[in-house]
């Protein structure tokens, strides 16, 4: 089952289990985030990455110049480990990892979330490439891709047990859009894919199959 059928499925779920009148508020939310059309200002297919260091799930320090130094990086951003969006996407990703490694790939994925966070989410989806601690969004923003999350879901998320605050080590609920890039060893962007709204993500396989056609 590809990433986009998941998702569909965990959709069907998410319909049947949570009140109407929430999923009313989630929609109106996601709908007003798609009409600031943010991703209009994301970085796009031919600019240029400005070179980073971020903390990675291990307690070390992942720089993107000596990812590139080997070959493309598949730079994935996600919102945090408490969206389940996000995590059949890192599983996903994670499925084709071997892939990513015959073509000459680096795979990241990138949340606001602090290191311990992103620890828990590695260990929790069994992920065997680097999850990096963008804390404050720093990279998301020069990526054009950070927003703030909407003032009526908060109450919504904490109903959930969702506790983003604690999990990015602020209170300004700003999150990156959930998207992909690939990068080129130029640092030059080869694919890109970026969306307000967080339940539409990159196929893993597209992805994939932009790397062979850069090869």
């Amino acid at each position: 089952m590809n990433l986009t059928a998941q998702i569909t499925a965990y959709e069907q779920q998410k319909k049947a289990n949570v009140p109407s009148d929430i999923l009313a508020v989630m929609d109106q939310t996601t709908e007003q985030l798609i009409a600031t059309h943010l991703k209009d200002n994301a970085l796009k297919v031919g600019d240029a990455v400005a070179d980073f260091s971020l903390t990675n799930q291990h307690g070390g320090t992942t720089r993107f110049a000596d990812l590139l130094a080997s070959g493309p990086v598949v730079i994935s951003f996600y919102r945090g480990g408490w969206c389940p969006y996000c995590n059949l996407e890192l599983k996903a990703l994670n499925a084709l990892l071997p892939d990513f490694k015959a073509l000459g790939a680096k795979l990241v994925a990138i949340s606001p979330q602090l290191p311990d966070a992103s620890l828990t989410t590695a260990q929790k989806n069994a992920l065997e490439y680097d999850v990096l601690s963008d804390v404050g969004n720093q990279v998301a923003e020069q990526f054009g891709l950070v927003f703030t999350l909407d003032e009526r879901l908060k109450p919504i998320y904490a109903q959930f047990g969702l506790d983003i605050a604690q999990a990015n080590g602020d209170d300004s609920f700003q999150l990156p859009l959930p998207a992909t890039y690939v990068v080129d060893q130029h640092g030059i962007i080869t694919y890109a894919f970026a969306d307000e709204d967080y339940t539409l993500r990159a196929e893993p396989s597209d992805v994939l199959n932009s790397l062979k056609v850069d090869k």
